[in-house]
């Protein structure tokens, strides 16, 4: 599943931000994303992605932002502000027509069902499953920042419940594509 694969800027974020290098997990997330969209086009011959693009834009944004300015992002804030970007990202792909889901399905789909109302419509709501997710991770960082009187392992709880319930429900919707 390459869409799990274009969550590793954000993935090796996380752990970096938890090891308490603010600024080098941003710029790895920026670094992974820029790696991500070279590996396919140069080694597999693949289409730059749009999410790839977009994380590299805002992780280097960020990055760029803090080691100007000097900010000095809590955990629960940065985290805020980079899943916040995250679900804007993937909502602009929904509001334009062109959910983010498409250019990973068109990889392992015929093109000649690309076209099809139910393929655009299932990975229309594959996207809405994410965006459901990411909008779940970014409440669960806007409580972690602004209610530190709620225990963390609440907001960690909803984080993981809402990526594998994306996780699950994009194996599940996938495999129901047509094909």
């Amino acid at each position: 599943m390459n869409i799990i694969a274009s969550f590793a800027p954000f993935i090796l974020f996380a752990v970096l931000l938890h090891l308490g290098f603010v600024q080098a997990a941003l710029w790895a997330g920026a670094a992974t994303a820029c790696g991500l969209i070279l590996r396919d086009r140069l080694m597999r011959g693949r289409s730059v992605k749009v999410l790839e693009v977009e994380t590299a834009v805002l992780f280097a944004g960020l990055a760029a932002y803090t080691a100007l300015t000097g900010q000095d992002w809590t955990i629960p804030m940065v985290r805020l502000v980079v899943d916040g970007g995250l679900l804007l990202i993937v909502l602009f792909s929904v509001a334009i027509g062109l959910p983010f889901t498409l250019q990973y399905a068109r990889e392992d789909t015929p093109p000649e069902i690309w076209a099809r109302p139910e393929f655009i419509d299932a990975n229309r709501r594959i996207t809405l499953a994410w965006a459901g997710a990411f909008a779940v991770l970014t409440a669960a960082d806007a409580m972690m920042a602004f209610m530190p009187q709620i225990p963390h392992w609440i907001g960690v709880l909803l984080t993981v419940a809402a990526l594998y319930g994306a996780v699950q429900y994009t194996r599940t919707a996938s495999a129901g594509r047509p094909a």
